[in-house]
């Protein structure tokens, strides 16, 4: 017989402090064998039983670290040594949500031999497939096709003609592939998983190792687990603005399912879903006003709020910067918004300032679950939270809240909760905004590279200098690079270009792999492809790209 213990270990700053604690650890009576994470900060002891858990603090204390016991499970017969799979522990997951994060944990975990029990309050699938990715990108697609129809760079070609916008058609369309994905990439999935149950209802912590799930036809369950994890996603944040919540305004739930598109349209909110719909709706038919408390984008570069001004403004959507709503009433069909200098009046309005964290109703408290002041669920990079055997993943937490971050937490989160030790590095984490022509950046800006202390220098290349992009007759935007200014080591990248979204991952492989800007400029890049201009890019810090022929090496 033997016991395991898991220990969370604070203040080792490197991987020989690992080292050194597992010598010590394993010099302890008792102490069969040690496995000491240092980017997971735990110790997985295995031990004769009765080995008294403060002996083993004490000895982590007697090097300067401190110690808590994070997992004391029963003990267990085993034939050789270390952490018992989950399949030997006869493991069981509560899983809160069926989102990406959830999904993929999900899938992970019984992989890895675990039972698991999902607990979804909604409609299976989260928000990427029903109301969000999938849906908005579909609509985006149909816009750039209504806007290419009724204008292009080829006009004095190909005859132009305003195309005819049957919403209703169009919103068939999207809702049914909306629904053949949910179908085929979540509900046939769970369904067919022996080792998954699905509970449809709302849940609730009751300790940190019981929920109650209240179900859809009223009654309640009891859910006891080993493990949870909490992957219940995020809702549209709603600004307190006055009069507002007495209106029937839009968030993007609403405006991605109606079957009209308005003739005036106000968005409220400067980032990527609120200039993403904006854009939409315009081409579309609406006339769009975009109101920006700062500026488009205003976390990003400022010359990518540039940019994108000028090119909204060109397509005829009104863009206030600096504005900020202060009262909104609803009368007679339509809004009215009041700003500190004007009033402005729409058929329709979007909200889009953000989303919120869906932590509210778990009472996590009771599980000691800690939050931040946004409410969103701090975790570690195992994905762990405040408590030792729960963990989070996706929009409910406090990580960037992009759909392939969450999945990619999901599936971690499962590999830690089955005795894994793995990890989720965000540094080269690329970011898309689905605008015409898009924004993508990865990395560091130059003003975020100051503020951690980076020298930093860079360049910029405006698109009239890549060649796609001119036999496009598209030449809107540029591709900006930031390399550290000794090493001239690659460390951000941000563009607005036709397609940014596509190179912008060559942008994160070659920041991931430590490449300098020398680098990047030597390496062959098909020509006539936008990301070729990241090459062009490179180049400019030792050429004048001006003087050089079109496909010069």
């Amino acid at each position: 017989m033997t016991e395991m213990f898991t220990l969370r270990i604070a203040g080792m700053t490197c991987t020989s402090c690992a080292g050194h604690l597992k010598k010590t650890l394993e010099e302890i009576r008792g102490v069969r064998s040690a496995t000491v994470s240092y980017p997971a900060g735990t110790a997985e002891l295995v031990t004769d039983p009765g080995t008294p858990v403060k002996k083993l603090t004490s000895a982590v204390a007697a090097l300067g670290y401190s110690a808590a016991v994070a997992y004391v499970p029963v003990a267990e017969e085993r034939n050789g040594q270390g952490r018992p799979s989950a399949t030997e522990a006869g493991l069981h997951v509560a899983v809160i949500g069926s989102g990406a994060a959830a999904m993929a944990a999900a899938l992970k975990a019984v992989e890895l031999g675990a039972r698991l029990t999902l607990i979804e309050r909604g409609m299976i699938g989260g928000t990427c497939v029903n109301i969000g990715c999938v849906p908005s990108k579909i609509m985006i697609r149909a816009a750039h096709i209504a806007h290419l129809r009724r204008e292009s760079p080829f006009d004095e070609g190909i005859s132009a003609l305003p195309p005819t916008i049957l919403r209703s058609r169009l919103l068939a369309q999207q809702q049914a592939r909306v629904e053949e994905l949910r179908h085929a990439k979540y509900e046939t999935i769970l369904d067919s998983n022996s080792a998954i149950t699905v509970l449809q209802g709302e849940a609730r912590f009751e300790d940190s190792r019981h929920l109650t799930v209240r179900r859809n036809d009223g009654s309640e369950r009891e859910v006891s687990f080993d493990r949870c994890l909490i992957a219940t996603g995020a809702s549209p944040a709603v600004p307190p603005i006055p009069g507002l919540r007495d209106t029937p305004y839009w968030t993007s739930t609403e405006a991605l399912v109606s079957d009209t598109i308005p003739a005036r349209l106000a968005v409220i909110g400067s980032s990527a879903v609120a200039l993403e719909l904006a854009q939409a709706f315009a081409r579309l038919g609406s006339k769009a006003t975009v109101l920006a408390r700062h500026t488009l984008l205003f976390r990003e570069d400022p010359a990518v709020g540039e940019a994108l001004v000028a090119i909204f403004r060109g397509e005829g959507i009104e863009v206030l910067e600096h504005t900020q709503a202060t009262h909104v009433v609803y009368g007679n069909g339509e809004f009215a918004i009041s700003t500190e200098n004007d009033t402005l009046q729409a058929d329709k309005l979007l909200i889009a300032t953000g989303r919120t964290p869906n932590t509210h109703d778990l009472a996590l408290e009771a599980a000691g679950v800690a939050v931040n002041e946004q409410g969103a669920i701090i975790i570690d990079q195992s994905m762990r939270t405040s408590a030792p055997h729960i963990y989070a993943a996706g929009d409910s937490t406090d990580h960037p809240q992009f759909v392939y971050v969450a999945a990619a937490a999901g599936t971690r989160a499962a590999i830690n909760m089955t005795g894994g030790n793995a990890a989720l590095d965000l540094a080269t984490m690329p970011a898309v905004v689905f605008t015409d022509p898009q924004v993508a950046t990865v990395g560091y800006s130059e003003a975020v590279a100051y503020r951690d202390g980076i020298r930093a220098d860079s360049r910029t290349l405006s698109l009239d200098n890549v060649p796609r992009a001119l036999a496009n007759f598209n030449t809107r935007g540029f591709i900006k690079l930031v390399a550290e200014a000794d090493t001239r080591r690659l460390i951000g990248v941000q563009a607005v270009a036709s397609e940014a979204g596509e190179l912008i991952q060559t942008a994160a492989v070659a920041i991931r792999a430590c490449m300098t800007v020398q680098n990047l400029a030597d390496q062959l890049f098909p020509y006539l492809t936008m990301v070729e201009g990241l090459k062009l890019a490179a180049q400019t810090f030792t050429s004048d790209v001006k003087q050089l022929s079109c496909c010069a090496g």
